[in-house]
Parts: C-alpha cells; structure tokens; sequence
C-alpha cells in the first residue's frame, strides 16, 4: 500500500492543480478585442452600459462632455441618434430595448433632472413628466421598449415607479414608495392612488 501511495500522489497532485486553476480562470467576463477597439476608438470612458439584443447603450465621454452613445454589437459601429444629444444637457443614467429603437434617459437640463424615451426609428425625444413630481435618478427599460422602471426622489423618500409611457402624457402606473433608509412602504399600482 505505502509504495501505490507514493506513485499515484506524484500523478494526482499535478493533476489537482490543473483542475484547481481552470476553476479559478472561470467564465467570468472578458473584453472582446474587436469591440472593445471599437468602442475605445469611439469614447475616452464609458459607464452605465446596458444591453438590448444586439446593441449597447451607454453614456460615452470625450473631451470632457458626455453623450448617449448606441453600439450595433454585429461591427463595433456607433450608431447615429439624431436630435437626442443636445449640448444643454447631461445624461444620468440610460437604457435600451431589445430592439435598439427604444432609448429611455435621465438627464439634467437648464437645472432639473429630467425622464425622457428616444425613438430611434422616428428620431424623437419625449420628455417624460412623473406624476406626482419629483427628481428621476435611474431608469430600466423592458426588452420590449414599452414598460420602465425609474428610481425618483420625493420628499426625502426614494420611490421606485413602474410606468408605461404613453405618447403626450404622463406616465400610467406607480409600483411602490422607498423610504431614505431603503425600507418599502407601501404598493402602489395605478396613478391616483394614494399610499396609507
């Protein structure tokens, strides 16, 4: 037995190793070469990435302004976007359809934050009015385009609104009220609803 010991331990140790490593290198993330030069050519930093099907939103900065910027992920390519970078305002947080039509953006301009949709396809910019008022910080946009999500501040409390914007109006519905401290309060589902 002791001498089977000593001639498999040699072999199973390096073998342990092997296997040990290769866990460790995993599958986390990793930069994909030709899309990262893509979009390094294209901006000096980026953040607050998101991810449709086949494209990649995020606000880009070069020269120290910053910009909505959408990736078709099929060549790298920046794609244009009329009408939605103004020089007046300064985007805040951002998110796209699946499709890559729809774009929905907290910004500030001429001193307020603001919620606004982008349709690509039209080229148009809705601003979007919360009701009740209050300050958008981050938005989600569903795969379809059609339902967000935005985190808003109001009177010291954080509410996080579950909307569907209509064309002209105000957003439909309200899903729940945060207080500062994080904790939840109540459910709301419909716009004139109050919370006990």
């Amino acid at each position: 037995m002791t001498g089977l010991g000593h001639r498999v331990t040699p072999l199973v140790t390096p073998l342990l190793l092997a296997v040990c490593l290769m866990g460790c290198g995993g599958s986390g993330p990793r930069p994909q070469p030709g899309i990262s030069a893509a979009l390094q050519r294209s901006a000096e930093s980026r953040r607050w990435p998101d991810l449709g099907d086949r494209w990649l939103v995020s606000i880009a900065g070069r020269n120290g302004r910053e910009r909505v910027e959408l990736v078709d992920l099929r060549n790298g390519q920046p794609v244009p976007l009329p009408g939605l970078n103004q020089a007046d305002a300064q985007p805040v947080s951002v998110s796209v359809s699946a499709d890559g039509n729809r774009i929905a953006l907290v910004r500030r301009r001429e001193g307020r934050t603001e919620l606004t949709l982008y349709r690509r396809s039209v080229g148009t910019l809705q601003r979007l009015p919360l009701e009740p008022a209050g300050v958008p910080r981050e938005v989600s946009l569903d795969g379809s385009g059609r339902l967000l999500a935005v985190q808003v501040s109001r009177q010291g409390h954080w509410d996080v609104d579950r909307a569907v914007p209509r064309e002209g109006s105000t957003l439909l519905s309200r899903r729940g009220r945060h207080r500062s401290d994080g904790r939840f309060l109540c459910q709301r589902h419909y716009q004139h609803q109050q919370c006990q």
